[in-house]
């Protein structure tokens, strides 16, 4: 950003909170929310995807990666060589689904 922008960017938010208009909001005083996963997701994707989050709509792609974090573990905590092979199995299957997924987004949102 230019050395300007950002003095203007600045003195809003000095305004703003000389104004208190940035006291009394969600989240204050609590740490900022963990977005580590989103570290691969370009800008605007993150965007989205948190508004959706928030609003209590996930995309396809992100629900079956709960399922397959779920499942990961489900493969480390199984006993025996035909539990681990039916959770193995599962994570197969759920991979793909979310390539698929992430894959179908990806068309979606290109140009």
């Amino acid at each position: 950003m230019s050395l300007s922008f950002d003095r203007l960017v600045e003195r809003q938010i000095q305004k703003a909170l000389a104004e208190g208009r940035l006291s009394g909001l969600a989240g204050e005083g609590k740490p900022l929310p963990d977005r580590s996963g989103e570290a691969h997701l370009d800008m605007a994707t993150a965007v989205v995807t948190r508004i959706m989050a928030e609003a209590g709509a996930l995309p396809e792609e992100f629900k079956i990666k709960k399922l397959l974090e779920a499942a990961r573990h489900r493969f480390q905590q199984a006993e025996g060589p035909e539990e681990r092979r039916l959770a193995m199995a599962l994570i197969a299957d759920l991979e793909q689904r979310h390539n698929i997924a992430v894959e179908a987004r990806r068309r979606f949102m290109a140009p």
